[in-house]
């Protein structure tokens, strides 16, 4: 008996097991078996949506400065909470954060600063802030903050507007003013071009009236002459048309020659002077300036161009040619001043596309511009105004 109770709880854990295999098998997998047995039921995972998603485009923090929500960055602030205090002269961990918005690095009192923060930047301004939130070791690379950063636009802008009411002032306005200045600047240029198109459209008009009233005279005369005296005049024109003709087509394709070969050599001497002729120089040579002039709205922030006044970020007058860090009255990172040559046009573009590569260590916020033809076309609008 003991024997054979042995063999049937064997069997009936066997049957178990069989039950329970094919229990698994009806819920998790439809289908048949080997190569054809399908997966009864898919976790989305959402890498699929992820891999289709447009790539994010750089954001215009004029507008997102103007729109900030104070409110939302004191939820955000609870992350900080465990390092800094808001109130005066109250240093934890970290250095007080009252009125840090437009307060100069390292200058709270008696808190041991590293020197990597000194070096990334001289004023906490809204920009620099929000660059360096976004990733302090990256941004001031040996600083001895742990903070990992900030990694959504909203919340770091949020958090900056919402540090800037801690001293009851307003520090903000250079993205203010700007955001101002863009709109002004819209309405300008739309005013400009219904201006365009009216002018365009009267000169258009005057020179059609104009060339329709010449064109009538000149037949009427000819055919008044044609008639007083056909028989000479036909055969005295002919032949002098002819020799005009063969004159003038002379001339012409001398002069035509002569003009293209002229511009010929003075393209192939523009292109020798401009790094040999580039691929990009070429691209700026033939790119659109208005939509570059468009791209500019978000270098207005930090940049000047229509006059030699610095701002976040030196003005760029003249920018194209001219010495790399060169801008009397400008304080420049130490990672600008130590390159050598000028501002060509492919340097320009390599430092647009991405200013923390060319330049590691900079304090340029900017995250880069990353289609070469919106880089000729700014390029093409620079050079045009600030040249």
């Amino acid at each position: 008996m003991t024997l054979t109770k042995s063999a049937g709880a064997l069997c009936g854990s066997l049957l178990v097991f069989l039950l329970g295999g094919w229990a698994a098998e009806a819920i998790y997998s439809t289908g048949g078996h080997g190569d054809d047995h399908a997966q009864g039921y898919v976790i989305d995972t959402g890498a699929d949506e992820a891999e289709q998603e447009p790539a994010e485009e750089d954001p215009d923090l004029a507008q997102m400065f103007a729109s900030a929500e104070p409110s939302k960055g004191e939820r955000v602030f609870n992350q900080c909470r465990a390092c800094h205090m808001l109130e005066d002269g109250e240093n934890g961990v970290g250095p007080h954060l009252y009125g840090v918005v437009a307060r100069e690095v390292g200058s709270v009192d008696g808190y041991n600063y590293s020197g990597a923060l000194s070096e990334a930047a001289d004023v906490w301004t809204a920009e620099e802030l929000y660059a360096f939130l976004e990733n302090p070791a990256g941004y001031a690379p040996g600083t001895s903050m742990g903070y990992a950063g900030l990694s959504k636009p909203e919340d770091r802008v949020n958090l900056i507007a919402y540090l800037d009411e801690s001293d009851g002032e307003d520090n903000i306005e250079i993205a203010a003013a700007d955001t101002e200045a863009s709109g002004a600047e819209a309405a300008a240029d739309e005013g400009m071009t219904e201006e365009a198109v009216a002018d365009e459209v009267a000169v258009d008009e005057g020179s059609t009236e104009e060339a329709a009233t010449d064109e009538a005279t000149t037949d009427e005369g000819t055919t008044e002459e044609a008639d007083a005296d056909e028989a000479t005049a036909d055969e005295g024109m002919t032949e002098e048309a002819s020799t005009d003709e063969a004159g003038a087509d002379e001339g012409a394709t001398d002069e035509a020659v002569t003009d293209e070969a002229a511009s010929d050599e003075g393209v192939s001497e523009e292109a020798a002077t401009d790094e040999g002729g580039s691929e990009f120089a070429q691209m700026v040579a033939s790119a659109d300036m208005d939509a570059g002039q468009r791209i500019y709205r978000q270098c207005q922030a930090c940049h000047q161009i229509e006059n030699e006044r610095n701002g976040v970020g030196p003005h760029l007058v003249g920018v194209v040619g001219r010495d790399i860090a060169s801008v009397d009255g400008f304080n420049y990172s130490d990672a600008l001043a130590g390159l050598d040559g000028n501002w060509t046009l492919d340097k320009l573009s390599a430092w647009i596309e991405n200013p923390r590569e060319f330049a590691p260590g900079n304090r340029m916020g900017y995250q880069g511009l990353k289609d070469q033809q919106d880089r000729a076309n700014l390029m093409a609008y620079l050079q045009s105004v600030g040249n």
